[in-house]
C-alpha cells in the first residue's frame, strides 16, 4: 500500500516537487511508494511547466485537506492565508503536513504545532529555511545531544547576491538591486528580502529548534541592507572584512552549568555585519546560503548550499514527505506483520544488499598540479609539453618559477584530463635525462 499525497500549490516549488515524485528512478526506493493523489491550484486556466492528468487537479483546496484517502498534505502555496487555515484544517482531519512556508511558521507556529501535537500528527518544515540545505532535521536529530550556543547564518540569497556584487564591482545598492530584479534574483517588491524580514522569519525558526523554546517574531531585532554603501564595502575590504547580512541566534547563559529553557536568555537578530575574511561565512557568495552552528561538545559545524530554487527546495520537501512515509510504513508494518520479524524504519535502517560499482582511479577526470625539478638542459619545457600532449593531457599553464639546489623548478597545471593518461605521461617524464625529480603531484578541484 502506497502513501497518497495532496499537494497545495503548483508554482516553482510545487512543480519541482511533482518532478521528483513522478520520476523516482535512482532515488530512494520509498519514493516509488508515494502517489501524487490530488493537486490544488488557484486557477485551472494558468499555463504550467508540467503536464498532469486533469482528474487530479482541483481548485477546491478544502477538498484536499479533508479527503480521507490522503495521508500527507504538502503546502507549498506560500503566503499567510489561506495557507494557515488549510494547514490547521489538514491537522484537524488527521493529516500529516509538510510545508515550505517560513512566514506562516514564524508567525503561527505556536498555533500550528499545538494543534499537531493534540492531533498526533507531524508538521515538517525542512524547506522553510535554507532551501535545499539540510539544517532543520540535523538540529532536531543529529545535533540533539549537544548544548548549542550559537546559530549564525547567511539565510537570504537575494541580499547575499546584492552584497557580493557590491563587493566585487564597487557598485551602489540601488543600481545592483535594480539589476537583481531584472535578472529575477530579487522580487518586484524586495522589502521582505532587503529589509531583513525574510531572514528574521528563518532565524526565529532555527532559534526555536536550537534552543528548545518558541520565539515571538516581534522580539527579533531586524535591520536590512539598504544603508550599506559602496564606501562601507571598500573600507571593510581594506580592513580585512566583507559585509554580510547575518542572522544570529545566541544563548547568553554560557556560564551556567545547567542552563534551562526557562532561564536562558537569547540574542536573536538580523543585521549587516563585517565578517573577517578568515571566517567560513566570508566566502559564501552570490545566492548561496550557509549556517554555522556552534555547541558543546561538537564545536563548530557549517551547512552550505543553494538557499532557494525549484530543485533545492523541492529536495527538502520530498525529504520531509519520505520521513513521514517511513514512519507510516513502520506503523502499518507493525500492525500487519505476522512472522515476528520487526519492520525497521527504511530511512534509518541500513538494508542495502547490493554493492556499488567503484570506478578505478585511472578513469577519474580531474585537473592536476605537478612540480618538477629539472637540470639546466635546453628545451626542457618543450619536451614536457610534448610528452603531455602525446598522451592527451592538455595544459592550462607551464611556468619556470625559479631555482632550487641548482635545479630549475617548473610548475604545470593541467586542464581536466583522464588520470590514467596523466600518470602514463608522468612515467615517461620521470625517466627523462633532464628531469631530476617530480617533487609534487596534487589534484586540483
Amino acid at each position: 500500500m502506497g502513501f497518497k499525497i495532496g499537494l497545495l500549490g503548483l508554482g516553482t516549488v510545487g512543480t519541482g516537487t511533482v518532478q521528483i515524485l513522478l520520476n523516482p528512478s535512482q532515488r530512494h526506493p520509498l519514493v516509488q511508494e508515494l502517489e501524487l493523489y490530488r493537486v490544488g491550484v488557484r486557477s485551472l486556466e494558468k499555463s504550467r511547466a508540467i503536464d498532469l492528468p486533469p482528474s487530479i487537479i482541483t481548485t477546491d483546496l478544502d477538498a484536499i485537506v479533508t479527503d480521507p484517502d490522503i495521508d500527507i498534505v504538502v503546502e507549498v502555496m506560500g503566503g499567510l492565508e489561506p495557507a494557515r487555515l488549510l494547514i490547521l484544517k489538514a491537522i484537524a482531519h488527521g493529516k500529516h503536513v509538510v510545508t515550505a512556508n517560513k512566514a506562516a511558521i514564524a508567525r503561527y507556529g505556536a498555533e500550528i504545532f499545538t494543534a499537531a501535537e493534540k492531533a498526533g500528527v507531524y508538521v515538517l518544515l525542512e524547506a522553510a529555511v535554507g532551501g535545499g540545505i539540510p539544517v532543520i532535521e540535523p538540529l532536531k536529530q543529529s545535533l540533539c545531544a549537544n548544548r548549542l550556543h550559537t546559530v549564525t547564518g547567511i539565510i537570504n540569497g537575494t541580499t547575499n547576491y546584492i552584497l557580493t556584487r557590491m563587493q566585487t564591482e564597487g557598485g551602489d545598492f540601488a543600481s545592483i538591486l535594480a539589476d537583481a530584479q531584472r535578472l529575477g534574483y530579487a522580487e518586484a517588491d524586495p522589502t521582505a528580502d532587503v529589509d531583513g524580514l525574510d531572514a528574521a522569519d528563518k532565524i526565529a525558526i532555527l532559534a526555536s529548534l536550537a534552543f528548545g523554546g518558541r520565539i515571538k517574531l516581534p522580539d527579533v531585532h531586524c535591520e536590512g541592507i539598504r544603508q550599506v554603501s559602496a564606501a562601507d564595502i571598500a573600507y571593510a575590504e581594506k580592513l580585512g572584512f566583507v559585509i554580510k547580512l547575518l542572522a544570529v541566534a545566541k544563548r547568553e547563559d554560557l556560564t551556567t552549568e545547567t542552563p534551562t529553557t526557562e532561564t536562558a536568555t537569547l540574542q536573536v537578530r538580523v543585521h549587516p555585519t563585517l565578517v573577517h575574511t578568515s571566517h567560513p561565512l566570508a566566502s559564501v557568495n552570490g545566492v548561496y546560503n550557509a549556517i554555522v552552528i556552534e555547541g558543546e561538545p561538537i564545536g563548530q559545524v557549517m551547512f552550505f548550499g543553494p538557499g532557494a530554487g525549484a530543485g533545492p527546495t523541492a529536495s527538502a520537501v520530498v525529504a520531509d514527505i519520505l520521513n513521514i512515509a517511513a514512519i507510516l510504513k513502520v506503523e502499518r508494518g507493525a500492525a500487519t506483520r505476522s512472522n515476528g520479524q520487526p519492520l525497521l524504519d527504511p530511512l534509518l535502517a541500513c538494508s542495502h544488499q547490493d554493492y556499488c560499482t567503484i570506478a578505478p582511479m585511472s578513469d577519474l577526470v580531474t585537473r592536476f598540479y605537478v612540480r618538477f625539478l629539472t637540470r639546466d638542459f635546453p628545451g626542457v619545457i618543450g619536451k614536457l609539453g610534448t610528452c603531455f600532449g602525446n598522451h592527451n593531457v592538455s595544459l592550462e599553464s607551464i611556468v619556470q618559477t625559479g631555482l632550487r639546489d641548482d635545479l630549475a623548478e617548473i610548475v604545470v597545471v593541467t586542464h581536466h584530463v583522464r588520470e590514467g593518461n596523466f600518470r602514463t605521461a608522468l612515467d615517461e617524464i620521470r625517466v627523462m635525462e633532464a628531469v631530476s625529480s617530480i617533487a609534487s603531484t596534487l589534484r586540483v578541484l
